[in-house]
Parts: structure tokens; sequence; C-alpha cells
């Protein structure tokens, strides 16, 4: 391990700093995990954290520790959304100013909350696609007007803090045998996995990022951090193309395993925690729980905790987390439909091919030219994914001619 990092990491010390300003959120049992998974299964919720997410502690912890006259300059940051909030949050205790880049794309929800919990004490700059782009333009900008740069995750100060939701599960519950942790750019599993590792070292534990995005699990497979072509930025707080130099090297020491889920399955994960736990999660928060089918056979009869890494979902992204939820589960497919050149080919279709539980929810032609319709575009919603080979028998018993769009990802993206 990189002995400077570890030299330099006092979690006991980072605690003691942000009592009075984070909450010491709650660590709850769920039964409903519990019993289906056959261990004792706790969620700590970092999603009830002042600014629902775990990231004001390392924020807090670093810009806290800054001297008279580097807060008189102010503070930069660039963040996918929680370190933003965390950052404002702060900026606005400390009494400095804070610029902060965020992507253009950030959660409408996110950029809000920042701008909320900054009260006028912060600037807001939104500019590139990904987390990388607002990233570079944030070192320049810092450079340029010597201001401090609060880096979200490649600090020894940012892991110490983060490192302080490990303090709180070990302070609770002693017994833990195992720790589940969400990881985007490293540093809450490289901070609270070193603090823990070192109260038990027999402790296991996990980190999960999403699979459209495994900078982590690419560093570990490559022995050093790789900066990932693309990634899908659907799981935005976990979505980075590079994990930070330090965390890779305390994540790659501490973790025993690291593993990636679909996003599909994480939008499932979501549905469940709200409509049977009233949990409301954002999708890099409910990585630790989508990861427990993985991991099933190894926490069995053990003692759980899954970190909620965060709350801040917007609900206008709800229908679209369904939507991928329910692809995932095979349960929604869209199709190319050419009909027949026959009367009532349409009732047909209707009457006869779709099974009593499937239903049609989207239907548009594809028009051939102003005249004429061409083959249509078809939405089928069905009851269970299990009836999906009989509808495509169906189609075919009745000559409809069909393509297969979830199977073909260029014309699903153009179409769907």
């Amino acid at each position: 391990m990189d002995t400077i990092t570890e030299n330099h990491l006092d979690f006991e010390a980072a605690y003691e700093r942000l009592k009075g300003v984070v909450r010491h959120t709650p660590l709850e049992h769920n039964a409903r995990l519990s019993e289906k998974y056959e261990c004792e299964i706790y969620l700590k919720r970092e999603d009830l954290q002042i600014v629902r997410s775990y990231k004001l502690r390392g924020a807090y912890n670093m810009i806290s520790r800054l001297n008279t006259e580097q807060l008189s300059r102010g503070v930069v940051c660039a963040s996918a959304g929680n370190h933003a909030q965390g950052v404002a949050f702060s900026c606005k205790k400390l009494g400095t100013k804070g610029v902060i880049f965020m992507p253009e794309i950030t959660p409408k929800q996110k950029v809000k909350q920042t701008e909320m919990f900054g009260n006028g004490n912060v600037e807001l700059v939104l500019v590139g696609d990904t987390f990388d782009d607002c990233l570079r333009e944030a070192l320049i900008y810092t450079e340029a007007h010597g201001m401090t740069f609060i880096p979200p995750f490649d600090n020894e100060q940012i892991i110490e803090g983060q490192g302080t939701v490990g303090v709180e599960i070990f302070e609770d519950l002693p017994e833990v045998d195992a720790v589940i942790m969400p990881v985007g750019g490293g540093g809450l599993a490289a901070g609270a996995g070193t603090y823990l590792r070192q109260q038990n070292p027999d402790i296991l534990l996990i980190g999960v990022e999403p699979e459209g995005a495994p900078s982590m699990w690419t560093a570990i497979e490559k022995g050093e951090p790789v900066t990932l072509k693309t990634i899908d930025r659907f799981v935005d707080g976990a979505a980075v193309k590079r994990v930070g130099e330090k965390t890779f090297l305390l994540c790659r020491d501490v973790l025993d395993d690291m593993l990636t889920v679909p996003e599909g399955k994480v939008c499932t994960t979501i549905l469940k925690l709200y409509n049977e736990d009233a949990i409301v999660v954002e999708p890099a928060g409910a990585l630790s729980v989508t990861a427990l089918d993985a991991v099933k056979d190894q926490i069995k009869g053990k003692t759980v905790v899954c970190v909620i890494s965060g709350g801040n979902n917007d609900i206008e992204r709800m229908q679209e987390i369904k939507e991928k939820s329910l692809l995932y589960e095979g349960l929604k497919h869209y199709f190319i439909v050419r009909f027949p050149q026959r009367p009532g080919a349409l009732k047909l279709f209707v009457t006869n091919v779709l099974g009593p539980g499937d239903d049609i929810t989207r239907f548009e032609f594809i028009k051939k030219n102003s005249k004429e319709n061409g083959p249509a575009l078809v939405g089928i919603e069905l009851k269970n994914a299990g009836d999906y080979p009989s509808l495509l028998a169906r189609m075919d018993e009745h000559r409809f001619e069909v393509i297969e769009i979830n199977k073909d990802a260029t014309l699903f993206e153009y179409l769907v």
C-alpha cells in the first residue's frame, strides 16, 4: 500500500471533526432482504444524510481544514451532483465562495439542490457530457483564479471523510461480517473499506459499480487505473471513466471482490426499494442491494451491511427507470411489424397474436411516403417474461413479419 496515503488517514479525527455537521445516519435492519438472502441485512442510510448522500463527509472534512487565506480565495469542484451538494453545503457553513462545475446532463433536481445548499455562496457552471469533461474545465479554472480544488475522491482528506461511514457502521454494529459498497471514483470504498479492515481483518468487503462504467474493475484487472474510452452515464453518481490513483491503491488492497451489475437490474432494485420498503434511492445508491444476488452464497448466515449511498433521484427519471427495468426483466419488447396486406390484419394481431396478459404500450406506423403507411413500430409489455417465445410463435403462425428491436442496439437507440 502507498505508505504516504496510509499514514495520512485519521478516520477517528475526521469523525470528531464532522460531529455536529453531518448526520450519524441510521443503520436499519431490512426484514425483506434478510429473509430472501438467509442472512441479517442492514442498510446504511446515507440517503438520509443532510445533502442526501455521503459526499458531504469528504467535502466538509477537506474544506474545514483550509487556512484563512485559502478560504478567502474560495474553492472549486467538479461533480455529477452529490459532491457538488456537499461542497455547496460546506461553503455556506464555512462562509467561503465556491465555483461548481457539473455535466450539462446532470439531473435538474441535483442542480437545484446544489443551488439551495449553497444559498448564494456558490456559482454553478454546467459544461460537457461527463464528469471527466467538467473536471478538465474545473482544473483550468482553479489554476487561473488561484483557488483550491476540492477533488471528488482522489485525496487523503476526502477519503478520510468518506471513511467515517465505516466508523459509524462499526460503532453501531461491531459484529458486522460483510459490507457491500458502491464504487464510482472509489473514495467511499477506499475510506470505509480501509477503516473497517483495520478494525476487523477478516471482514468481507465488496465493491460494486455499474456494468456500463467498470472503471475500478478494469483498474484492478489491469493493475493500474485505466481511462475508459466510453461509459454508460445512466448511473450518474458512479459513472467515471477513470478512478483515482490513491483510491485504486486502497481499494486494490482492502476489497475482497469488485463486482459490476447491469443498469437494468439497478432499475429493478430502485423500484423494489420504493414499492416494498418506501426508500427512495438514486441509481448509484441502489448498487449495493443490486449486488446481493451475485453474492448470496458468500453472505448466507452472515451479518451484512449494504451502503445506500444517496437518494438524489429526480422524479422525472422514474419513467426511464421503469422502462429500463422492464427491458432487463424481459417484460418489455419492441418490434418492427410488417402487417400482411389483407383486411383485418391489425384486428387479428390484437385478438390472436397478443396473449391474455400482453399489452400494447406503443404503436406507430413508419411512413414510407406521404400517402402510404409502412411497417409499424410496436411496443409490447408482457405479464410474464416466459411468455415471449409463445408470442413470437403466434406472430409466425399468423404470418406477421417482425424484427426484434431489443436484440439490435443500434436500431433500438434509433427508434426507441
